[in-house]
């Protein structure tokens, strides 16, 4: 089990990108949260294997209108407590 907090640029607001990270988050059994900056960027912090969350990652940049021109990765050290994948 692994933890990464990602920071999303691009194309990634206005495009249903966080209600994708949710459905795909749960679709693979990963937990956390993401939300809209100000600046236009996304920010996630996603729980689960690494597999999941490449397929997580997938998912989200196989949307219609979603262009992911970087990701800003930070490993994270996991939450053994968290039930769930949240929007904010």
């Amino acid at each position: 089990m692994i933890r990464k907090h990602i920071v999303f640029s691009g194309q990634v607001q206005g495009v249903g990108f966080r209600w994708r990270a949710r459905q795909a988050a749960n679709l693979y059994g990963c937990t956390g949260w993401c939300r809209n900056d100000w600046d236009g960027t996304v920010t996630m912090e996603i729980q689960g294997t690494e597999e999941a969350i490449d397929k997580v990652i997938q998912s989200i940049e196989s949307g219609r209108y979603v262009w992911i021109q970087n990701m800003d990765i930070t490993p994270l050290y996991p939450e053994p407590d968290e039930r769930g994948f949240r929007t904010e």
